[in-house]
């Protein structure tokens, strides 16, 4: 893995982040926020980027690339700079990482550091948390329409098997 120090104030990479589709419609104000609490981060086709049990602080935007989902050694699913993001789960619950994530080809993520958000004050972190949790609400918003449109077109595939058996 390559990684960067932290992009605080990084104005060319506001660019970037315009083309990932969930993060276009904020203001740049938000957008150097979150870059505040971010590192650019290259892997090669192959590498672990999380691993299923461990708990760390960061989620990963996909920037270009393409990631495999493993739980328990099987592939579950692949997610691309379309789809986005993963680790925000274990961010959210705190709990540990519930999937392998390696990458599938290679890759560059924006990795966005949680664990910013226990070292700000009271007063810093309300303006901050309006704008992580909206970013994180999206996310899960997505990937659970996402999710919907899936699980709807197994139920109809499903239907059609059980009707050829008959």
């Amino acid at each position: 893995m390559e990684e960067t120090s932290y992009l605080g104030g990084k104005n060319n990479i506001i660019d970037i982040l315009r083309k990932v589709p969930f993060l276009n419609p904020h203001e740049e104000g938000h957008l150097m926020a979150i870059l505040e609490l971010s590192k650019l981060r290259k892997y090669e086709k192959g590498e672990i980027i999380t691993k299923e049990g461990d708990y760390d602080t960061w989620f990963y935007i996909i920037l270009s690339g393409e990631v495999s989902v493993l739980k328990q050694g099987k592939v579950i699913a692949r997610i691309d700079s379309h789809d986005g993001t993963f680790g925000e789960l274990s961010v959210i619950d705190g709990e540990p990482r519930s999937a392998t994530v390696c990458a599938a080809t290679n890759i560059t993520c924006l990795a966005v550091d949680a664990s910013f958000r226990d070292r700000l004050t009271p007063e810093e972190r309300l303006p901050f948390d309006a704008v992580y949790f909206r970013l994180l609400t999206e996310i899960l918003a997505h990937r659970l329409r996402q999710t919907t449109r899936e699980f709807s077109e197994t139920g109809r595939e499903l239907d059609a098997l059980k009707k050829s058996l008959i």
